[in-house]
């Protein structure tokens, strides 16, 4: 099945040193029985820098063993401190050099695809320049994405991302093949009900969350993008705290069984 389950799900017990990557690992493989890992920068980076300076390069080896040892993929490799816009042009372009930093990492453990911000979260809207100076940086990481090939795009995650005139308008303007969209469901501050939709034909990896999509409306939501011809990864992106290994499974569940339906297996 193409269910992946989210680094950030793990974002409590990381804070409280209960986990790391190896364990979130050992847990989609041998509790949740996922093969996918949907990576996050988080569990590898010097998170007491600004933007999130990678840690040692035998550090990352030792993650790309232990994804071959459970025979797992990473269908998507989310960025944090690496997003494209910035005010501050030397802050621009410290980003700039992180990002293309974080993408041979990408690269070296085959992420299928690679979310980096837009950016400029300060406000919904995008200035001109702001809008310029994304578009063609996302041109050049897209092209280095598909010559990789990956994909590479922002997700509504703050800021303008959560608008879907601007991600509609940025994906228009980047036209490139590789360049996507990682679509948290549900996740916008404007046009809630038709955003999905709006982004659909973009869409290259997909994060699903209880607070978004209640485990009643996923398979529904889950229909919306295979009409589209959508044909990749279901990620789990749930931020549990109350009692995260049990919550998460739970959901994983349910997905797993919206998932089997959608694709015309019956459940006995």
């Amino acid at each position: 099945m193409k269910i992946s389950v989210e680094g950030f799900s793990f974002f409590h017990l990381l804070q409280q040193e209960m986990i790391d990557v190896f364990g979130y690992l050992e847990s989609l493989k041998y509790r949740y029985r996922v093969d996918a890992a949907g990576l996050w920068n988080g569990y590898f980076v010097d998170r007491s820098e600004e933007i999130c300076k990678l840690r040692e390069v035998d550090y990352i080896r030792k993650i790309k063993l232990a994804l071959a040892e459970r025979s797992m993929t990473v269908p998507s490799l989310a960025i944090d401190g690496a997003h494209i816009w910035d005010p501050n042009p030397e802050k621009r372009e410290l980003l700039y050099q992180n990002a293309l930093a974080h993408l041979d990492v990408a690269e070296y453990l085959g992420a299928q695809t690679v979310r980096i911000d837009t950016g400029g979260f300060g406000s919904t809207d995008m200035t001109e320049e702001q809008f310029d100076y994304t578009t063609k940086r996302f041109q050049e990481l897209a092209q280095r994405a598909y010559d990789g090939g990956y994909r590479i795009g922002p997700e509504n995650h703050s800021g303008p991302s959560r608008m879907p005139k601007w991600m509609v308008k940025l994906a228009q303007a980047v036209d490139h093949p590789g360049y996507g969209f990682l679509l948290h469901m549900g996740r916008w501050d404007s046009d809630v009900d038709a955003g999905d939709s709006l982004i659909a034909p973009w869409v290259h990896h997909v994060h699903l969350d209880p607070k978004f999509v209640h485990p009643h409306q996923i398979e529904e939501r889950m229909q919306l993008l295979f009409n589209h011809g959508y044909d990749g990864y279901w990620g789990i992106e749930y931020y549990a705290q109350a009692a995260p290994y049990a919550e998460i499974e739970s959901y994983v569940s349910a997905v797993k069984a919206a998932y089997l339906k959608q694709i015309g297996v019956i459940i006995r």
